[in-house]
């Protein structure tokens, strides 16, 4: 392999295959590392451990830019008005996105996960009762928004977000362009930042499994059978529940025709927006409503995101059991309803479900740093959780439009 090759594999080739590359390489490194500190006494590990230092200190400074100005511009661009059944599919997106994440809730409560970190949090500023969660979470709220970014206080960062986006719906589409193009440009440095995940994980996985021994593994294995566990219920359980609310059949042969046509397509192609012309297509076999679908599925790439809410839920509560902070059922429900809304915002952005995770931690007064290495977490298990999120994200969309549209063609044959 010549070095202009070997530049572009590593830097612009399949980011899997990076990745996977990333984590073996890194493996094999805490593997003979003890051997090399003896011999030569030199610690190859803590070494190239620098690279996942790098990593997620990038992380933790893009995170908060980017979830202002990508959920301002969401909301700002958001037309004003809209058919009137999209208001159906809408609650069916945002309500399977909730279920999704109490289902990750309840799931990380019955088989906790634990992950090992670099740096153990003094969990002495944890919150301990639910009014002290409410308490601090009105308290982010009101923060002065450029103090919200600084210090990255997620959940002020998403409410000033949140009113300058609905704020700005009326403004001229100039300054809604500028909106947007910051957030594009913001998307972008993401980009560069993420294509230098396999390094990342490379620098951690080598620095912690040296550290803490190859049982670290069964951490990262632990978490992403909790992890596809949860998605799989989603797909085959939860969903099918909301289906047949719909259309008062069985729903299984419609969300088997889902799954196969759009979730293994998503699966391989780990992208909703990229899934949307095989989506269209479904739904154009399926006979539906063409005026529906048209809307309905680029709206779900953007909004429905079942897949990213149990992702940021679990990576969460496993945070949590990590550091040992109880907590209560009802901020747990509040844990879910976050997820939910920061779902909505994770459309678009590579490993977006991810970057959000810190917003989710900051309910429990995690520190952003050791949310960070959490983000280094999901990255590392991340070639089978991103592909399983994608693929229930994408067939879910097609999913519920296809229950409105039939429900809708029952009614009127009625």
């Amino acid at each position: 392999m010549n070095t202009s090759r070997l530049f572009h594999f590593l830097f612009q080739g399949n980011l899997v295959k990076r990745i996977a590359l990333g984590l073996i390489l890194g493996i094999l490194v805490a593997l003979v590392n003890s051997t090399i500190e003896q011999t030569f006494g030199f610690n190859l590990a803590s070494n190239v451990g620098v690279l996942g230092q790098i990593f997620v200190k990038a992380l933790r400074a893009v995170a908060p830019i980017l979830i202002f100005f990508l959920v301002m511009a969401a909301l700002a661009n958001k037309k004003v008005g809209s058919k009137s059944n999209m208001k159906e599919i809408i609650v069916l997106y945002l309500l399977g996105t909730f279920l999704a994440a109490v289902a990750a809730v309840i799931a990380s409560m019955l088989f906790p996960s634990e992950v090992a970190l670099s740096v153990k949090e003094d969990v002495s500023s944890a919150p301990q009762s639910v009014t002290q969660v409410l308490l601090t979470l009105v308290l982010n709220v009101v923060d002065n928004p450029l103090n919200a970014i600084f210090k990255a206080n997620f959940i002020g960062v998403l409410a000033w977000s949140i009113g300058l986006g609905l704020a700005l719906r009326y403004a001229a589409e100039t300054t809604k362009q500028v909106v947007s193009d910051f957030a594009e440009g913001i998307s972008k440095i993401v980009h560069v930042i993420i294509s230098f995940a396999p390094f990342g994980v490379f620098g951690l996985v080598a620095e912690t499994l040296s550290d803490k021994g190859l049982v670290a593994l069964g951490g990262y294995i632990h978490l992403l059978f909790v992890l596809i566990g949860t998605m799989l219920f989603t797909a085959f359980v939860l969903n099918p529940i909301l289906v047949y609310w719909k259309i008062r059949q069985n729903p299984y042969p419609l969300v088997w025709t889902c799954v196969r046509e759009s979730g293994v397509t998503a699966f391989f192609t780990r992208s909703s927006a990229a899934n949307i012309p095989v989506n269209i297509a479904l739904a154009k076999r399926l006979n539906l409503d063409e005026e529906t679908y048209s809307v309905a599925i680029p709206l779900g790439a953007n909004i429905n995101m079942a897949g990213a809410a149990i992702t940021i839920t679990v990576l969460t509560l496993a945070a949590v059991h990590t550091l040992g902070i109880e907590i209560s059922f009802v901020s747990a429900v509040l844990l879910s309803m976050v997820a939910a809304l920061c779902a909505c915002g994770a459309s678009g952005v590579a490993g977006g479900s991810l970057l959000l995770i810190p917003l989710a931690c900051s309910l429990f007064g995690i520190s952003d740093d050791v949310a960070a290495q959490m983000i280094g977490v999901g990255f590392v298990i991340g070639i089978l959780q991103d592909s399983t999120e994608t693929a229930l994200n994408s067939s879910t969309d097609v999913l519920f439009t296809a229950a409105v549209c039939l429900e809708e063609e029952r009614k009127n044959n009625a």
